[in-house]
């Protein structure tokens, strides 16, 4: 069965960090494009972060730029986002999503074209106190 699973949401003051992971089952996991969405209350869902096929091309959104870090295990399946100096406008529902066949766009495409990845986890939640 093709799914992602995110774990690794919490409550953490302002300034402090979490790291969410994403574990990904029934997917070529090295041959894909995979990201991480959030969508706070009575916004829009954005695109956090992207990591194209391979790890060749990451995008980051101007908001968390040089705060946050994409990254990935092949051995283990396992995507994860490093969030770091934490603010409170980073408190959402944190989604994985992938893509199930290879389209080999780069990783800001799928930031802005969520539609490309047709898997999504059930998310989740980062709160962020001031």
């Amino acid at each position: 069965q093709v799914q992602v699973v995110e774990s690794g949401g919490g409550l953490v003051q302002a300034g402090g960090s979490l790291r969410l992971s994403c574990a990904a089952s029934g997917l070529t996991f090295d041959r894909i494009a995979m990201g991480w969405f959030r969508q706070a209350p009575g916004k829009e869902r954005e695109g956090v972060s992207c990591i194209s096929w391979g790890g060749g091309t990451t995008y980051y959104a101007d908001s968390v730029k040089g705060r946050f870090t994409i990254s990935r295990d092949i051995a283990k399946n396992t995507l994860y986002l490093q969030m770091n100096n934490l603010k409170p406008e980073d408190t959402a529902m944190y989604y994985c999503a992938a893509e199930t066949r290879p389209a080999y766009y780069i990783g800001s495409y799928y930031c802005a074209e969520h539609q490309a990845l047709d898997v999504w986890g059930q998310g989740t939640l980062v709160t962020v106190s001031s």
